[in-house]
């Protein structure tokens, strides 16, 4: 068993599935995580008082619980845990990094369950299709396994078979997971700000994308095409012949892992050279492209003989919108010129902000970050401190990044990590700096006239303005009528009466307090009842001090106003 696998792990790891099991052990994580948030803040239950080291350490205790437990609970907690592990934006910084360490290597199933689904999908046996088909695996995953083989033709190759029983099991948990969204979504405090049911569907549709062996047959090849002029990538070739939705046989591309620096050297790789070609194709992929491996760890990342980076599994991909070229120069230039509404403005149109009714809290969060963390070089920013900043000032607010942003955010800081790791001296800003320039030279006038060009975005941003103004005029006048606006006039006057005749009101009904107790004292001292008179007595005494308070208070507010 895989170490940090509790001795209940694996009880998924079959092919039929009982709902009301799954239905308990969801539910019971759930509800023991609301329990231990819940006492988070509760100084009864720290031993010897609550102290900021003391949450610090909880936190992280409480972290590497969850990670457990979406390890014993199988390949759906695995794969949301990895997603959630991007949103740093809603997860304390201790979640997010225990997240990101899930491992999604399991023990392999049977090589008779291969057998099988090979048959049930391609409809012939292992002996017609393959003239030699290894038992073992090279590796396991919660969501399936892969195998070497080799086809009549003499070529090698790889085929990723599923795990059986998967998509009951998704379907399966993802309906209960839909009312724990639902629930969480109309809870008092942590529905508020928060789209839980976006995200459920935003993880609905990763998962079952990834699931789909021939989309991401699809998104290989389009990955191929996409660097087929560059020698110094290679990505695996589909079969077609081969491939169906729970099965898919690649090239069998062998390579050292990035992450192996004694194999590397050994081979006599350049280290530097692999660190810039992994940043130089994922700029690529954003700028060029518009399509991105969204999952770029070292996993999914070696290096051939020959020194050339080689990728995985495209099961994951993102894509960017048509316009990022116009959008990130836009961005660049607000980020110049320190102009958070610019900024704001670009990062909403790319998509990478989404857009909420008070935009107030983002372009203050978008200011301060330029007036406070923009003042070294770009060539010297580093990307993982851009994102935890950018994190830091997203989490807890009224806004949210969307998935795509967060997996570019995501893939740029693992790659510098990559690269760091490969070359103590790598820079990811610097290798993206020529990238920036090129945008920029490429989105300047033949001329080079940036005074006019300037002038001449200014004046066509004013012309866009005024000619989006009725459109304006006329969503707002929707909104009114629907009830989406909502305006709060505050009258100073009209709260100083308001309080002034609360006050009037508290202060009969004092007197009318004092006059009972008074009249009661009176006649239980006529009918001596000496002791109980007294008590009485003292009662109204002290309501008649309350009552002279509340007078002088009265003609305080007065003379204030």
């Amino acid at each position: 068993m895989e170490q940090g696998y509790s001795d209940k792990a694996y009880r998924w790891n079959r092919e039929e599935y009982s709902s009301k099991r799954r239905f308990v052990d969801i539910w019971s994580f759930v509800l023991t995580l609301m329990f231990k948030i819940w006492r988070y803040n509760k100084a009864w239950s720290y031993p010897g008082g609550i102290t900021e080291a003391k949450q610090a350490a909880r936190r992280k205790a409480q972290a590497i619980w969850i990670k457990t437990t979406f390890l014993d609970l199988g390949p759906t907690f695995i794969k949301i845990g990895q997603l959630f592990s991007t949103r740093a934006d809603i997860f304390s910084a201790e979640y997010v990094e225990e997240l990101s360490k899930l491992q999604d290597r399991v023990p392999a199933f049977s090589y008779e369950q291969v057998e099988g689904i090979i048959e049930q999908e391609l409809g012939k046996k292992i002996s017609v299709l393959f003239q030699d088909f290894e038992p073992v695996p090279l590796a396991a995953a919660s969501l399936g396994q892969v195998h070497k083989a080799i086809l009549y033709t003499g070529e090698s190759v790889v085929v990723k078979v599923q795990r059986p029983g998967l998509k009951k099991l998704f379907e399966i948990d993802l309906g209960i997971l839909k009312g724990i969204a639902r629930y969480f979504q109309n809870h008092p405090k942590w529905g508020r700000g928060r789209d839980w049911m976006g995200i459920y569907e935003e993880c609905c549709r990763i998962l079952w994308e990834e699931i789909d062996y021939l989309n991401e047959g699809r998104n290989a090849d389009t990955f191929r095409r996409n660097f087929r002029i560059y020698d110094w990538v290679k990505v695996p070739r589909v079969y077609w012949r081969y491939a169906t939705s729970r099965v898919i046989t690649l090239e069998y591309v062998p390579g050292i892992k990035v992450s192996q620096y004694d194999a590397l050297d050994a081979a006599g790789v350049d280290r530097k050279a692999i660190a810039r070609y992994g940043a130089q194709a994922y700029l690529h992929q954003l700028l060029n492209n518009g399509f991105f491996h969204a999952d770029p760890h070292p996993g999914n990342l070696a290096v051939s003989p020959d020194g050339a980076l080689i990728f995985y599994d495209f099961g994951m991909m993102g894509t960017i919108k048509s316009n990022v070229r116009e959008g990130l120069m836009e961005t660049l230039f607000g980020i110049a010129q320190k102009d958070g509404d610019r900024v704001v403005k670009s990062l909403v149109d790319l998509g990478a902000i989404a857009p909420v009714e008070d935009m107030g809290p983002v372009r203050r969060s978008v200011q301060f970050m330029l007036d406070n963390f923009m003042d070294k070089p770009f060539e010297n920013q580093s990307v993982a401190a851009i994102s935890e900043d950018l994190y830091e000032l997203a989490y807890d607010q009224p806004f949210r990044f969307p998935a795509t942003f967060t997996f570019v955010m995501r893939a740029f800081s693992t790659l510098e990590g990559v690269g760091k790791g490969l070359d103590p001296e790598f820079n990811f800003m610097e290798v993206a700096q020529p990238y920036a320039m090129q945008l920029m030279t490429d989105n300047s006038s033949s001329e080079g006239n940036s005074f006019l060009n300037e002038l001449s975005r200014q004046a066509v941003q004013v012309s866009s303005t005024a000619l989006g103004l009725p459109r304006r005029l006329e969503d707002t006048l929707d909104k009114i009528e629907r009830g989406d606006i909502r305006l709060r006039v505050r009258s100073v006057e009209t709260e100083r009466l308001i309080r002034r005749q609360g006050n009037i009101q508290l202060g009969i009904s004092y007197a009318l307090i004092i006059s009972g107790f008074t009249i009661a004292a009176t006649i239980l001292l006529v009918s001596h009842y000496i002791w109980l008179a007294s008590l009485i007595g003292l009662i109204a005494a002290s309501v008649s001090f309350l009552l002279i308070r509340l007078l002088l208070r009265l003609d305080r507010y007065d003379r204030m106003y």
